[in-house]
């Protein structure tokens, strides 16, 4: 089997060292890079300059796509700049590859209905990176929805702050795809995994109106602050769903929390809890103190695999990702017109 990395900064070379570890000698690696930095970039996402990670991981590099594509991969990994995933999938998905593209599925609408289109001509597997969907605490707060026991959902608040410049210690903030605009950063597309995960437990979003923009010392072109009110859809009648989105937040947070009639539950992803209180009895708390963080990058990669070995669908296809995308592009519009943006198509 062949593999192709586009782009081996920290995701990329994390799924290059999963994909190893999984299939060691049964993958060849290839990789297509640009800058050519030679660095290990560590789990723990620190840089070990003397470490070199095409020798460390069998890694064969290219600076053409071509030339890469021209050896046939099997799969590729689109996990370059967000602003390029789309021609890059569609280079790859031209050149017989199934594909895992990194989330998000690209910064804007355009091409993405014709690499959907095309994948599918094809009969390529497509995924897109939300590793959130294999978090314990998120899989948890989903079977507590399902069950009821919550009764009549009223409202959803979730958060996500970190602030920016710890994101990559082993680079300068400034240069990195979240802090500019034209490779498609900002604080509503890095931080979409929060629009994907509320998707997958309540539905898509029907409308939004948003607050937000570049109100820090950062020096960044994009948004840091994304303050946001969804409106979805909870049997026949709307469900709130507040996010609040920032670069600043020190230490880190990441919650979310839902309300209903007969309790309510506290997801805690750093915490990495899921706290359920009820009108009567002491709070049930679901705990996974010591969940190894890359388990979850192991797990969607095993998924990935399933699924092109069976050729089935993913559990966040190209459509899903094309979802999330619209609702987090429409936050955008709505805080440069500051009105109420529809979502549905």
């Amino acid at each position: 089997m062949k593999a192709l990395i586009v782009g081996l900064g920290g995701i990329g070379q994390r799924h290059a060292r999963n994909l190893r570890a999984i299939l060691q000698d049964r993958v060849e690696l290839l990789a297509y890079r640009v800058r050519g930095l030679t660095q290990v970039i560590t789990p723990a996402l620190q840089a070990d300059p003397d470490r070199n990670v095409e020798r460390d991981l069998g890694i064969q590099a290219f600076t053409d796509l071509g030339a890469a594509l021209a050896l046939r991969p099997d799969m590729a990994f689109i996990c370059n700049p967000t602003s390029l995933h789309v021609d890059t999938a569609m280079a790859c998905l031209e050149g017989g590859c199934d594909l895992f593209i990194e989330k998000p599925l690209s910064d804007r609408l355009d091409g993405v209905d014709d690499l959907i289109e095309a994948a599918a001509k094809a009969g390529r597997i497509a995924m897109v990176g939300y590793h959130l969907r294999f978090n314990p605490c998120l899989r948890v707060l989903a079977s507590v929805l399902d069950s009821g026991v919550l009764g009549g959902i009223l409202a959803v608040r979730a958060t996500i702050g970190e602030y920016l410049p710890g994101f990559h210690p082993y680079e300068d903030y400034r240069q990195g795809y979240a802090a500019k605009a034209d490779l498609g950063g900002g604080v509503v597309l890095t931080q979409i995994h929060e629009f994907d995960y509320l998707y997958s437990l309540f539905g898509p979003i029907r409308s939004v109106y948003a607050l937000g923009g570049h109100w820090s010392h950062l020096d960044i072109d994009v948004e840091d602050v994304a303050s946001t009110l969804m409106e979805a859809a909870i049997g026949t009648r709307p469900l709130p769903i507040h996010l609040q989105q920032d670069y600043l937040q020190a230490p880190p947070v990441r919650q979310c929390e839902v309300t209903g009639t007969r309790g309510r539950a506290l997801l805690d992803f750093r915490a990495l809890s899921v706290t359920i209180v009820k009108p009567e009895g002491a709070p049930i708390v679901h705990s996974f103190e010591g969940f190894d963080r890359n388990q979850m990058f192991i797990d969607e990669l095993r998924h990935f695999l399933a699924c092109v070995e069976t050729r089935s669908r993913p559990i966040v296809d190209l459509r899903d990702g094309a979802q999330s995308l619209r609702t987090a592009l429409a936050v955008k519009q709505s805080i440069a017109s500051r009105t109420v943006v529809d979502v549905r198509q």
